[in-house]
């Protein structure tokens, strides 16, 4: 039953791929300027005197600009917001009270290990190499990074800060597939695994210079790289763990949903950096991501609880917070690529599509994805992904498809994205809960165990006395 509920996951969210027609924008990733460039410049024969000029072209463009310094260095301090304590207190307020503190600490504690693991080997693996599929270990315990090394108009140290709070939220995400019932050994050993084989490979994939970048993928923030590989890999750790005991027959309500509302609150703020710094500059592109992270995320709130509304006869403080991620999560692959009026746009469809995958589509695939990350994150994400490509487009009021890009041919390629991240996240998150309860002794904790919650089984301690 598990395996075919699994697969039913796959077919249904493949399915949602085909909602709209998506055009797309040939985008280039940021890519890594060593201090040393080497560059191909194609000239004619008798213009070989100019190669000097040239070089000191090249050279010169190579600078560090302090504004964009800045503003990276807010937007690094930002994404990390996301996480600690943004994410730790709206999954907090999610769970219960005996396993409040479970939660708070797996955000924390993952957000520690993937940093470290970032600065070992996965900054190098990531963003090093011209492989279609992995980076290469060039790079790995940071090796040859120093303060005057140079990526675009920064200090690398401050592109590899940045990318370490995407990374390290990504793996903290899944947390809310299998909350309440997961061994913490068990958590900590499947996030270095999963990070291993799709987090690290998607990215390459995507902004590395890999195999969707060549492609001309358009993801400007992370919806395939961040929201969809999470999403499925929470859904597949739903599948895989199993239900919580007594799921379906007893009410689980969350314990504090005020913390829940500032976590999401933290999340919202944090996203500016999240969007708005992925221009990797303090620029006009920058100024549009930000103004779309907020009028997106407006719309999802009130489509969500207008909704709601109808259906149930009352808007809920829950509907609203998971409006809010639903709408941010939509924005978040298209936000320097769409016009202001595209964002609400994204932002209505993230947020009926994010209601959709916590209801109707839940109940259909029988996971118990405890704080509903496939249906808000994966859902949202693939709902994003697509339309970016569609609303990308000049006539849209976007900033227009690259010379030569055809309609056709970018929806090829932005279905292709969605669905090797799709796969690539399901198979790997598969076979890292599997090794992960290999060596851990099993991943759930027993069925006592579960009963007295996490919070004293795994740490020893309550969320409150």
């Amino acid at each position: 039953m598990t395996v075919k509920k699994f697969l039913v996951a796959l077919a249904l969210s493949s399915s949602l791929m085909g909602v709209a027609p998506s055009y797309a924008e040939e985008v280039a990733a940021p890519a890594v300027v060593e201090e040393t460039v080497a560059a191909e410049v194609a000239a004619p024969v008798d213009a070989a005197p100019a190669e000097a000029p040239v070089e000191e072209a090249v050279a010169e463009e190579a600078k560090i600009d302090s504004g964009d310094t800045a503003w990276m260095l807010t937007s690094t301090l930002l994404v990390i917001l996301m996480s600690i304590p943004g994410l730790a207190l709206f999954y907090g307020g999610l769970a219960r009270t005996k396993n409040a503190l479970s939660v708070l600490a797996q955000v924390f504690v993952i957000f520690s290990l993937i940093t470290l693991l970032w600065a070992i080997y996965g900054y190098s693996l990531a963003f090093t190499g011209d492989g279609l599929f992995i980076g290469a270990l060039d790079k790995v315990f940071l090796k040859g990074i120093t303060p005057d090394s140079i990526t675009m108009t920064l200090p690398e140290y401050v592109f590899v800060a940045f990318q370490s709070a995407f990374a390290a939220i990504t793996v903290a995400l899944i947390v809310g597939g299998f909350a309440e019932r997961i061994k913490f050994k068990a958590v900590l050993i499947f996030s270095v695994l999963w990070f291993t084989l799709s987090y690290l490979p998607i990215t390459h994939m995507v902004w590395g210079g890999g195999l969707l970048f060549q492609d001309g993928a358009l993801d400007f923030a992370g919806g395939t790289v961040i929201h969809i590989n999470a999403g499925v890999a929470a859904l597949v750790g739903a599948y895989v763990v199993g239900k919580r005991t007594g799921y379906g027959k007893e009410p689980f309500k969350p314990h504090n949903l005020s913390f829940t509302l500032i976590g999401a609150s933290l999340l919202w703020v944090g996203w500016f950096g999240f969007n708005a710094g992925s221009a990797a500059a303090a620029n006009g592109i920058a100024g549009l991501a930000f103004v779309n992270t907020i009028f997106a995320t407006g719309a999802a709130v009130l489509t969500w609880i207008g909704i709601e509304a109808i259906i149930k006869g009352k808007a809920s403080l829950l509907g609203a917070a998971s409006g809010a991620v639903a709408g941010l999560v939509a924005v978040t692959p298209a936000a320097g690529f769409i016009g202001p009026m595209g964002s609400i746009l994204i932002g209505v469809a993230g947020g009926a599509a994010g209601l959709f995958g916590v209801t109707a589509l839940k109940r259909a695939l029988g996971a118990d994805d405890s704080f509903d990350v496939f249906g808000v994150h994966g859902v949202a994400g693939i709902v994003g992904a697509i339309l970016t490509g569609v609303l990308a487009d000049a006539s849209f009021g976007g900033v227009g498809l690259a010379e030569g890009v055809t309609i056709a041919s970018q929806a090829v390629v932005q279905i292709k994205g969605v669905l090797i991240t799709i796969v690539w996240s399901a198979i790997a998150a598969f076979i890292s809960y599997k090794i992960a309860g290999l060596l851990s002794g099993g991943l759930r904790v027993t069925p006592e165990e579960e009963q007295q919650g996490l919070d004293l089984v795994s740490h020893g301690e309550k969320a409150y006395n």
